[in-house]
């Protein structure tokens, strides 16, 4: 077992109280939905799924959901595993989820690390970690997902070949993973111009933390790593 940092790696998890439809698809709707991780997962996981899925992509910290949601819309031959913590998010998601009835989507409520011992060794076809929270002070930043125990926690759970695909608006925080992934020898940045860096990936719909950093005058940027 890969060691862990004892903590959370997110923030509070409770903001405004929810409604009361939402209240309820959480209490009804969310235990169909999530992974049971009190039992070993699926040796192959396109059986988690309800419908026929030709690959697996784990988003890491959906927040919103726009991108997770939009990808599983745009794609239903794929399967799709969202990890967020924060309730509201997550009783987004859900709602969405339920009423679209999105049979390719599961889902987790807590600690990302809790999914990635869980799943079975090369069992992903690709990650996504997108605006995470950067823990801009100094003294937080252990806290960052991003360390060498928990790439190596993404190196396990992908395939050889299969991509991680990271993105932030923090400069601090995009130096700090692009120096992990480099010291990290799973990983292999895929980068040949500046232009692969600073534009979003093909049928990217943005997300509310992107246009927040827009907003706030700060500029996105994606890394692409290779599990090599």
């Amino acid at each position: 077992m890969t060691n862990r940092y004892e903590g959370s790696f997110f923030g509070r998890r409770k903001g405004k109280p929810l409604s009361p439809r939402r209240e309820a698809l959480m209490d009804n709707a969310l235990s169909g939905l999530k992974l049971d991780l009190d039992n070993p997962a699926p040796s192959d996981l396109r059986d988690l799924f309800e419908r026929d899925v030709h690959s697996v992509w784990l988003e890491v910290g959906f927040g919103g959901g726009e991108h997770l949601l939009h990808r599983a819309r745009q794609n239903p031959d794929v399967g799709f595993i969202g990890v967020e913590p924060f309730v509201g998010s997550m009783a987004k998601a859900v709602s969405a989820v339920v009423g679209e009835n999105l049979e390719n989507v599961r889902l987790y409520d807590d600690d990302a690390v809790n999914v990635l011992d869980w799943l079975p060794e090369a069992s992903l076809d690709l990650v996504y970690q997108l605006y995470p929270d950067p823990w801009p002070k100094k003294r937080h930043w252990k806290r960052r997902f991003i360390n060498r125990q928990n790439l190596s926690r993404y190196a396990r759970a992908l395939k050889p070949g299969s991509e991680f695909r990271f993105a932030s608006d923090i400069d601090t925080y995009i130096d700090w993973t692009l120096r992990h992934c480099r010291d990290h020898d799973a990983f292999e940045w895929q980068v040949e111009t500046a232009q692969d860096w600073k534009v979003p990936w093909q049928g990217w719909p943005g997300t509310r933390y992107e246009a927040k950093a827009v907003r706030e005058g700060r500029t996105g940027r994606y890394l692409t790593f290779l599990r090599v």
